[in-house]
């Protein structure tokens, strides 16, 4: 860890919280809507999942191999687990040394919403029941098919497969865009970009084992979109609603970035 972050560039602001609501959440939750029924209800989960299963040869091959149980599951839920104690231990810090006092808030809004994710998804899992494709009749299992919005038989049991857990473990990490905003804002894209890319690889690596659906994984990346915007909207409102033009940020007692 360094001995002191470099000095504050001003945050980019949006131009008014009407504006960026629209933007940042109403438009892609109306897209993850729409793409959730295309899948869930129009049936292209069932049909994205039949072609992996018969890609693999009427079986999960790839449910209890290396690279997807042991390298990317729980390689990359031990990675997210590692950057949460970086984030906390900097935001530690940012507590005890005055140069450090400016990514306080910043680092705080970052934990958060990575914790408020990863745990709104794991409440999701325990509430709605709905099982792996794994489990699945259709595809070699013992359970029927149970849409989220159906009453599950008592006798089937409990299932915890929707939302997706570990593509949520990254995808909650697109907070740091939001982060990036307040800090580098020209560092911001590289801060949604790479989460994203290491979502649809653990989502697609949860797919090819047969422990997710593709609307499984889209609705942790609306549900971490979504608790990343409105938490950053509910801690930096009052630049949302009135600054225009960039301030300096105060890094040091008398200095400016």
């Amino acid at each position: 860890m360094p001995q002191s972050p470099a000095p504050l560039t001003a945050p980019l602001q949006p131009a008014s919280r009407t504006r960026f609501a629209a933007q940042a959440l109403w438009l892609p939750l109306l897209l993850a809507l729409a793409a959730s029924a295309a899948l869930m209800a129009g049936g292209g989960d069932q049909w994205l999942a039949d072609q992996l299963f018969q890609l693999q040869g009427q079986q999960w091959a790839a449910k209890n191999a290396w690279w997807s149980a042991h390298l990317v599951h729980k390689g990359g839920r031990n990675l997210s687990f590692l950057m949460a104690a970086l984030v906390l231990l900097a935001l530690i810090r940012s507590s005890l040394h005055p140069r450090w006092k400016p990514l306080r808030r910043p680092l705080g809004y970052l934990l958060l919403s990575v914790a408020l994710s990863t745990g709104i998804i794991a409440l999701l899992k325990s509430w709605t029941h709905m099982d792996c494709p794994w489990d699945l009749q259709r595809y070699g299992g013992l359970r029927p098919f149970i849409g989220l919005f159906e009453q599950r038989p008592v006798l089937l049991g409990h299932a915890s497969c929707f939302p997706g857990g570990h593509s949520g473990s990254a995808y909650a990490w697109i907070a740091a865009y939001f982060f990036m905003l307040q800090v580098r804002p020209q560092w911001r894209r590289p801060a949604l970009l790479i989460p994203l890319a290491i979502g649809i690889v653990f989502g697609l690596t949860q797919q090819l084992r047969g422990a997710h659906f593709l609307s499984h994984d889209l609705w942790s990346l609306a549900i971490s979109w979504s608790v990343a915007v409105l938490l950053y909207a509910w801690m930096f409102a009052p630049s949302l609603a009135t600054a225009r033009a960039p301030r300096p940020v105060t890094t040091t007692a008398g200095e400016t970035a």
